[in-house]
């Protein structure tokens, strides 16, 4: 069996293994699987309005997504997403209030001022990483909680409008469209969905038509070769967390000008960032992969609200899933061994 098919089937089969195992669960506990998964297929495509929803959810999820997979794909692990996207968020907004220029301006001006400050906030750990040899995963980790209650501090003390939260971007910095709504019947879907497939495509060929990406991967498959090659090792991993970081800021934008308009303070952690990881994981650390990925993760997560009051199943019961199909992916060595032994069964 080729490498490529064995990597196309191996996420295919660990999304089928989760859905087999959570129906065991249900079963067990005493749900009926085909009204859970009925209940969940109409909660994300029965209606436009559940569609433009689950276009919208599928959209910081491409982001985050590739942010992780970027960062994977140079041998790094950019558990910092969380709070990448979260000051990317805030840059954002805060651009859309404290300007009033005009939309071909001042909507990129927004775009721009989040992708820098997520791309600032991951060179922290990048440097570290680059100069004193600091593994990111612990910095990561500590910069999203400097992330989250900075924000909140600053939206606190500095962006308050008497309800914990900044005021309403202006209308020149947003990505909503009243043609989109009344598509969808007034769901909170956006523009933003173009941008998530226009970094898709960015980040195929950054990574596969570029010298540059051919460092960046090089350093990723053996650093020591890399350097031997006269490769700037150091300088491709800060590059590489930058970029991680920028596209995780573009996705904090798309919550800051399309799906709210506005940034309130966080009672805790979005999810967008670590749900990011699984996404890239699923998806292969591919552009196209994480792209599918996350319509999966986004129609899970959106279709879930409906199982509680169309079935009676409760809506954990998905994140159940989404945990399984990690694990099997997570565990994808055993199923390439097991697809391994089949080909070879079959060329017998």
């Amino acid at each position: 069996m080729s490498k490529r098919l064995r990597s196309i089937l191996t996420p295919i089969i660990a999304v089928l293994l989760g859905i087999i195992v959570g129906t065991i669960i249900m079963l067990v506990s005493g749900y009926n699987p085909v009204d859970a998964y009925t209940a969940l297929w109409n909660g994300a495509f029965g209606d436009v309005y559940y569609t433009g929803e689950v276009i919208r959810q599928v959209t910081p999820y491409i982001l985050a997504g590739l942010a992780v997979a970027f960062a994977f794909r140079v041998g790094l692990f950019n558990i910092g997403v969380e709070g990448q996207f979260i000051v990317g968020w805030l840059a954002a907004v805060w651009v859309g209030v404290a300007f009033d220029l005009p939309k071909v301006i001042h909507l990129p001006l927004a775009i721009i001022a989040a992708m820098v400050a997520g791309g600032l906030w991951a060179f922290i750990p990048g440097l570290l990483k680059a100069r004193f040899r600091v593994h990111e995963v612990i910095v990561t980790i500590m910069m999203n909680y400097t992330a989250l209650h900075t924000v909140n501090y600053i939206i606190r003390t500095k962006l308050n409008q008497g309800s914990a939260k900044t005021g309403m971007i202006h209308e020149s910095a947003s990505l909503r469209s009243p043609w989109l709504q009344e598509l969808t019947t007034h769901s909170t879907m956006h523009w933003g969905i173009m941008i998530a497939i226009a970094c898709c495509f960015i980040m195929w060929f950054l990574l596969e038509k570029t010298t540059r990406g051919f460092e960046l991967r090089a350093v990723g498959f053996n650093q020591d070769a890399a350097h031997y090659a006269g490769m700037s090792v150091n300088k491709n991993i800060i590059l590489s967390m930058v970029i991680s970081g920028a596209f995780a800021g573009i996705a904090g934008a798309m919550e800051g000008l399309g799906t709210f308009g506005y940034m309130a303070v966080q009672g805790g952690f979005t999810g967008v960032g670590f749900n990011g990881i699984a996404v890239a994981l699923l998806g292969g650390n591919t552009a196209l992969g994480v792209f599918f990925s996350a319509l999966l993760f986004g129609s899970l997560k959106i279709g879930a609200l409906s199982m509680p009051l169309e079935a009676g199943v409760p809506k954990e019961l998905v994140d159940i899933i989404i945990a399984l199909i990690v694990f099997f992916v997570a565990s994808s060595y055993i199923i390439r061994v097991v697809l391994d032994r089949f080909s070879k069964k079959g060329v017998k």
